[in-house]
């Protein structure tokens, strides 16, 4: 076995510096999509949450009416 050149040595550690650039790029985006995400569920719950706020809870002092079919 031969020991690669220094030229051989260095094009491999920029072809792996490219390949680990794309990745974190790669990585990058999808962490930018999910904090996106995440925002927009968030919004949401907010919203869902306020209108849980303004239901009535069930605990009212006056019994509710029958049905009319009673």
């Amino acid at each position: 076995m031969s020991t690669p050149s220094n030229e051989e040595q260095i094009i491999d550690l920029q072809t792996r510096l490219a390949y680990q650039e794309d990745t974190l790029n790669a990585l990058s985006d999808v962490v930018a999509r999910q904090e996106q995400h995440i925002e927009r569920l968030s919004a949401r719950l907010e919203h869902l949450s306020s209108r849980v706020d303004v239901l009535p809870t069930g605990d009212s002092p006056e019994p509710e009416p029958p049905p009319p079919h009673y």
